[in-house]
């Protein structure tokens, strides 16, 4: 059965926010000839990691709304720039942008079923239109739930 992760994007605006500092982070690791992978850090490890990994991704909320999810593709265990162990959520590059859900404020990550996952947009052109509108456009017409 399929389970997906909920987490606060903190510090990012919009969804091309999150593209470039993802971006920005796999430059680093090939200047310093790392294995490229993008992997969010998080200091307590999924205990449902089966579920996860049978189709799950990591749904990211921007600014308070659910945009955008990234499928996970793994797990493994790292080490925060403070030396601290940690688990690494490993992330599929792709950016699915998501039905905007508004979401509430809240510390680490949270299980979210497959049932209330949001839909993926569907169409690409329909996905960069949603994109390309700013974030308080979006957000009040999830409120209204025209989105």
């Amino acid at each position: 059965m399929t389970i997906h992760i909920v987490k606060l994007c903190v510090g990012a605006e919009t969804i091309d926010d999150l593209a470039s500092w993802q971006a920005q982070r796999l430059a680093a690791q090939q200047a310093r000839k790392e294995k490229s992978q993008i992997a969010h850090t998080t200091f307590q490890s999924p205990k449902r990691q089966e579920e996860l990994l049978d189709g799950g991704s990591l749904y990211w909320v921007i600014k308070g709304v659910i945009q955008v999810r990234q499928r996970l593709i793994g797990f493994d265990t790292g080490h925060k720039d403070d030396g601290s162990a940690c688990c690494l959520l490993l992330l599929d590059p792709e950016l699915v942008p998501v039905r905007p859900v508004k979401r509430r404020p809240f510390q680490g990550w949270r299980y979210l079923s497959a049932e209330d996952a949001p839909a993926d947009l569907g169409s690409a052109s329909k996905a960069q239109a949603l994109a390309a509108m700013p974030p308080n456009m979006r957000r009040e017409l999830a409120d209204l739930g025209l989105l």
